[in-house]
């Protein structure tokens, strides 16, 4: 299997981590060998509700039963669709009400930036430096990292950079501007979170010059944070919302979300102004709609708080200098590159999954399921610091 991996299966890195995955259920994934890896990033923290959890199960499982894909997106009633985006809105602010379902985040970018320029009749987007926003070639173009991009130039034009928790750059939106995408807590750049209301001062600047701020929540969004959406900690709500990874519980999707005036726009001149035909499958639907009901309906998003404490608590070492981000979205910064290195192969071996940030590369990602127990979290930090502590000498 090893060997066919390399062989057919297109890479993304020379040197993938390749583990023969056999299953995984709750916290654990399990190898060919049928060793157990603690999972401390759930796909990237796409997996809210760890692997396998008998709600989301169920839902696929009911689905299938009724109906798979049957028509392109938005044409057909499809229940579970239907109640999924009723659910979205009834935990949104009011304006936040209507929302087109995607196959993917990076595919929720795109119809976002598309949105703000159909709303404003403008082309100018303005994103952060460090920022990452998927990789098509619209959410390509609002990454703020070029050594990412340069080799697949030219991208869209009309987009300018500023630099995040930055007030003065603030000024460079103008009349000009059509959206301004900001992630809500800055992933790849290393977790980072607003600070001194800026979020806020970058909507009342939004709205003083008629553009449209776009929040990607796409990692901190369905209660990763503490919160269901992440800018409900920053006094800040957007005009267009972009949801993903978590929203599906383990399964692939994203979504936009803004005012019915807003996505009615959409509809005509021209028509089909964003289709898919695989956006809103619904037994992908029925599996987010499944995975929202748990998250709202329980105790996750506060336990996601109390767990933060006891990964700050167990993680304290003299080579971790701080530990970044909000809930269960941190990422431990050591000393250097590759003590972060070293610290995520070597958990492989010890049967714990940690993973890198894109562009901060002494930060070590910690996104476990929500789901986690604290003996869980616990077990997790035991294992970092007792390799920590071999590093240290």
């Amino acid at each position: 299997m090893s060997t066919d991996f390399y062989k057919y299966q297109a890479q993304t890195t020379p040197h993938p981590l390749a583990l023969n995955i056999s299953h995984a259920e709750g916290s654990y994934i399990y190898d060919t060998n049928n060793k157990a890896y603690l999972d401390f990033v759930a796909g990237v923290s796409a997996c809210s509700l760890g692997h396998k959890h008998p709600k989301v199960v169920k839902a696929i499982k009911d689905q299938l039963d009724k109906y798979l894909h049957v028509m392109v997106y938005g044409e057909y009633i499809q229940e579970p669709a239907v109640e999924l985006t009723k659910l979205l809105a009834a935990h949104l602010p009011k304006h936040l009400e209507k929302t087109y379902l995607t196959n993917s985040g990076t595919e929720a970018i795109e119809g976002a930036i598309k949105l703000a320029r159909r709303v404003t009749g403008r082309s100018e987007m303005i994103s952060a430096h460090h920022a990452y926003h998927g990789n098509t070639m619209g959410a390509l173009s609002v990454m703020g990292f070029e050594e990412r991009k340069q080799a697949f130039r030219p991208l869209i034009p009309d987009v300018k950079f500023i630099n995040f928790n930055n007030s003065i750059d603030i000024e460079q939106i103008t009349t000009k501007t059509a959206g301004v995408i900001l992630e809500t807590i800055q992933g790849g750049a290393g977790f980072i979170e607003p600070q001194n209301g800026y979020l806020k001062l970058v909507k009342e600047k939004c709205e003083s010059v008629g553009a449209l701020l776009i929040l990607d929540e796409i990692q901190p969004g369905i209660g990763r944070t503490g919160k269901l959406f992440g800018f409900e900690h920053y006094d800040c709500s957007p005009d267009i919302l972009v949801t993903g990874k978590g929203l599906g519980g383990g399964m692939p999707i994203g979504a936009f979300t803004s005012s019915s005036e807003y996505m009615d726009l959409l509809q005509d001149n021209p028509k089909l102004g964003h289709i898919t035909t695989f956006g809103g499958h619904p037994v992908i639907a029925a599996a987010a709609l499944a995975t929202v009901k748990e998250i709202t309906e329980s105790h996750l998003m506060a336990q996601a708080l109390e767990k933060e404490q006891i990964i700050r608590e167990h993680l304290k070492h003299p080579l971790i200098s701080e530990i970044r981000g909000r809930g269960l979205m941190l990422a431990a910064i050591t000393n250097s590159a590759e003590i972060t290195n070293e610290v995520i192969l070597r958990a492989q071996d010890e049967g714990l999954i940690l993973f890198w940030l894109l562009f901060e590369s002494k930060a070590i990602r910690i996104t476990p399921p929500l789901t986690i127990s604290n003996d869980e979290i616990m077990e997790g930090c035991k294992i970092i610091i007792r390799i920590l502590d071999c590093i240290h000498g």
